[in-house]
């Protein structure tokens, strides 16, 4: 299978309690388990998160075994945390085949409905999305996608909950942030959309019609990061010393050649064995806004 460039290839959550996320992901969303263990020492500090060496892991990936894997990392709970308020990555959006099935399929102590379904305004309605918080207060989009943008092709699912397809990223300073991206990783600016983001405005007490303008960036014609304006009162994000950040932790993307990037590596690269590496090299990086992005070479 050939894994173009840019291609996310996994989201990385945190979680209290490991075998509670898994009773979510996967005996609710119906995710396969395909790999769980304790984080290795190398592994965590590639992260530069050595306090999570040892810590208990689990990797799920969609039924269609489309190259995207669900990582879940426990650790103990911030005390500061709350989704949708700090920089760093705010939701991994999935595709899914029926968003109207999920309002009552998400038991009410493994998931919290934030955003029912709901048709998007001010842009054409190529998906139909809906928010829940996991038991890390990791934010989930389960997406039904109706057609393409367009600029930009959307992923159909191929099974109940599929790949995650587009990785928002909140930041102080969107055109620092998509800069870093096209340069440093080679990927390319995508079209500005400014709508209500109901999210980012419950967050922060806005009026509903506030509006936000969120970029994306993209490879060809494939969605990847959506970079968003995030108001002035949002935060670095409160995490544990040495630990991931809590909630939506870490991204994985697919690129073709590591040596052609040109980010500042945490640790050097290295071929990594086990589920989405698969043997491949792999190194991490702290994008602008913060967040921890870590690559797999793939090819060309």
């Amino acid at each position: 299978m050939t894994i173009p460039h840019g291609t996310i290839l996994g989201g990385l959550s945190t979680v209290p309690d490991l075998d509670r996320a898994l009773a979510g992901y996967r005996d609710v969303l119906g995710l396969n388990l395909v790999e769980q263990g304790e984080l290795s020492d190398d592994l965590a500090r590639s992260w530069d998160c050595p306090a999570n060496a040892g810590s208990r892991y689990a990797v799920l990936r969609p039924v269609s075994d489309a190259p995207c894997w669900f990582r879940l990392v426990e650790q103990p709970s911030h005390p500061d945390f709350a989704p949708t308020t700090t920089y760093g990555w705010a939701a991994f959006e999935t595709t899914v085949e029926d968003v109207w099935h999920w309002p009552d399929a998400l038991p009410k102590d493994l998931f919290e409905i934030v955003g029912p379904p709901k048709i998007l305004e001010n842009i054409e309605p190529a998906f139909i999305p809906m928010q829940a918080l996991g038991t890390g207060r990791e934010m989930i989009y389960l997406n039904q996608v109706l057609g393409d943008l367009p600029d930009t092709d959307l992923p159909r699912a191929g099974s109940p909950v599929d790949k995650i397809f587009i990785v928002v990223l909140a930041t102080p300073s969107r055109e620092t942030s998509i800069a870093w991206y096209c340069d440093r990783l080679g990927l390319m600016r995508g079209a500005d959309y400014t709508l209500p983001y109901s999210m980012i405005n419950d967050a922060f007490n806005l009026a509903p019609e506030t509006q936000t303008t969120i970029t994306m960036v993209s490879h060809t014609k494939m969605p990847i990061v959506e970079v968003d304006d995030y108001p002035a009162a949002a935060t670095p994000r409160a995490r544990h010393l040495g630990m991931l950040p809590p909630g939506n932790a870490m991204v994985t993307l697919a690129v073709e050649d590591l040596d052609a990037c040109t980010a500042d590596w945490i640790a050097a690269p290295r071929p990594r064995d086990g589920a989405l590496y698969e043997g491949r090299r792999t190194a991490c990086a702290i994008g602008a806004g913060g967040e921890l992005v870590e690559c797999v070479e793939v090819g060309a």
